[in-house]
């Protein structure tokens, strides 16, 4: 679709230009991460790991916005492939801690790299400082 052709009522909304960027990341995203057999979920899990340590399934699900259902699969995939280990909390044996494993931390890099191809190709017409103005202002409108 070429922008041109878009009606200029809907080419002037934000809301509209962030949902037609947001399919062509989406896309973008799942074209790249399959082709290293990865998913976005696992690089959100893996990195919520990196970043905030060992935790519950149901806190690392609400951390990223992924579904339990959905956080279920993603963390039996992980753990068969072995980026992430399930142990038991020592201060509650009702629940499982889920910890990022050396193998998980490498893989966590390689998710990065490619998703910064991701960035590159999505924001290509972008200047760097343009790059982050434009991740500082859709921070500040989601938060």
């Amino acid at each position: 679709m070429e922008l041109e052709e878009t009606p200029a009522r809907l080419r002037c909304k934000p809301s509209w230009l962030i949902s037609k960027t947001a399919a062509r990341a989406h896309r973008l995203i799942g074209e790249e991460m399959g082709a290293v057999d990865g998913r976005a979920y696992h690089f959100a899990i893996l990195a919520a790991l990196d970043e905030f340590g060992p935790d519950s399934q149901v806190r690392i699900g609400q951390r990223c916005g992924i579904d339990q259902s959905d956080m279920h699969a993603m963390l039996r995939e992980l753990t068969a492939q072995g980026h992430v280990a399930r142990t038991a909390d020592p201060t509650d044996r009702r629940r499982n801690l889920i910890t990022l494993t050396p193998t998980g931390r490498r893989r966590l890099e390689k998710l990065d790299t490619t998703l910064a191809k991701v960035q590159d190709k999505l924001l290509n017409s972008l200047s760097a400082g343009e790059r982050e103005q434009l991740t500082a202002l859709l921070s500040r409108a989601l938060d």
